[in-house]
């Protein structure tokens, strides 16, 4: 059975992340991988363009995936995963990203698949210069006022699963339920 057969089996003719019928593609999840059902999804046409022209993404698109991103299937959560990680800044997709549950070996194929900062770029550090990553965990050190959400962050405030910016000097994060941008000198990595 050919691939495209496998797929078109496994996905009931519909896409694998947002369900629409139209224009079914095959889309590897890693442009290197071998011609297997396993490491393949069935995308329609609309998401097969949008994975691949990462600057073309339509965030309200991606919505499907607070469905798909719950498959048995790796390769679907791997997608999911990536385009969640992608779209994050959007707020919705860092709740999704935080409700997802990946298996060790889907979730470091799912990272693996995430373009890495170069090395030349500087690393964001916290107040004692340790290094931060996305998920760490970090307290505040003194108290924050949030500007147009109304509240002050309170010194200690814990501060989970933080994500990294563009800036290494700012990290993202959620307080009181509102997510934030903090700046890194403020913030001490939590054990």
């Amino acid at each position: 059975m050919s691939v495209e057969n496998e797929l078109q089996e496994r996905s009931g003719s519909k896409c694998e992340l947002c369900g629409s019928s139209e224009g079914l593609v095959v889309h590897p999840v890693d442009v290197a991988s071998e011609a297997d059902a396993a490491k393949c999804v069935m995308t329609c046409s609309e998401c097969h363009s949008q994975l691949d022209n990462p600057e073309s993404v339509d965030p309200n698109h991606w919505r499907c995936l607070n469905d798909s991103m719950w498959s048995q299937v790796p390769a679907i959560q791997v997608l999911a995963y990536r385009m969640l990680y992608q779209l994050r800044a959007e707020g919705w997709p860092q709740e999704l990203l935080e409700t997802l549950y990946l298996d060790d070996e889907t979730k470091a194929w799912a990272e693996a698949g995430i373009a890495n900062n170069d090395d030349s770029d500087p690393p964001t550090l916290d107040s004692n210069g340790t290094p931060l990553l996305d998920g760490d965990n970090v307290t505040l050190i003194k108290d924050l006022v949030v500007k147009g959400a109304g509240f002050t962050a309170k010194r200690g405030t814990m501060v989970k699963n933080i994500s990294l910016t563009s800036n290494p000097e700012h990290i993202e994060g959620r307080v009181n339920g509102t997510q934030i941008v903090l700046v890194a000198n403020f913030l001490k990595k939590a054990n």
